[in-house]
């Protein structure tokens, strides 16, 4: 006999029947308040900013700490493999945080607040773009990725929550959503780069 699950068992009645916990509902409220953000005016330009990017062939490098620097690959997988289906093929998206490799030997050699802007004097071009993801914004190895890639010639974005930080004045363009909150700030990233991808995917066909 399969295991009985939550939403196939009596109790599940019996816990709808009730008010939603309150950590359910306090996470729902900050989710709900971070729409009211005038960041969201932000992601239509940086829609555009990639489709730019993606007519003249150019790259865009993403990068972030921890779970931003899951959602700065999972971003980029979204922009490179999830729009090979168009007509156009891929964006040349890479995550500046995905190889471990790298991570670690640029950690080791040259110091993990180096491990970004490292990549971008080694791989970018002028006109490419870098997207940083953070949710303090004061990351060091952040703040050196946006430095080196501005003087680099690079259109640097950022997702950031917080009061934003360092990140904030440095960056070109920063999508600048003021929650504190760790795990919205992340949410709302991976949010972003969901909304651009659709974006992109639904005008390239």
């Amino acid at each position: 006999m399969p295991p009985q699950t939550l939403t196939d068992s009596r109790s599940a009645t019996a816990a709808s029947s009730g008010p939603l916990p309150f950590f359910v509902t306090r996470y729902h409220e900050v989710m709900r308040q971070s729409f009211d953000s005038p960041a969201w005016y932000l992601v239509e330009p940086l829609a555009e900013a990639l489709m730019q990017a993606w007519l003249s062939q150019r790259q865009v490098f993403l990068c972030g700490n921890g779970g931003s620097a899951t959602n700065a690959a999972h971003m980029a997988n979204d922009l490179m493999l999830g729009l090979t289906s168009t007509k156009r093929g891929g964006i040349r998206a890479h995550a500046l945080s995905a190889n471990p490799a790298v991570m670690t030997c640029l950690g080791n050699d040259v110091g993990y607040d180096n491990i970004f802007a490292h990549q971008l004097s080694t791989l970018s071009q002028p006109g490419d773009l870098l997207i940083a993801f953070s949710g303090s914004g004061n990351s060091p190895n952040i703040v050196k990725a946006i430095t080196t890639a501005k003087q680099r010639g690079l259109d640097t974005w950022a997702i950031l929550g917080f009061d934003g930080g360092a990140t904030r004045e440095l960056a070109d363009h920063a999508l600048h959503f003021a929650v504190n909150d760790m795990q919205i700030a992340e949410d709302l990233q991976t949010i972003v780069g969901h909304m651009v991808a659709q974006h992109l995917n639904q005008i390239a066909r």
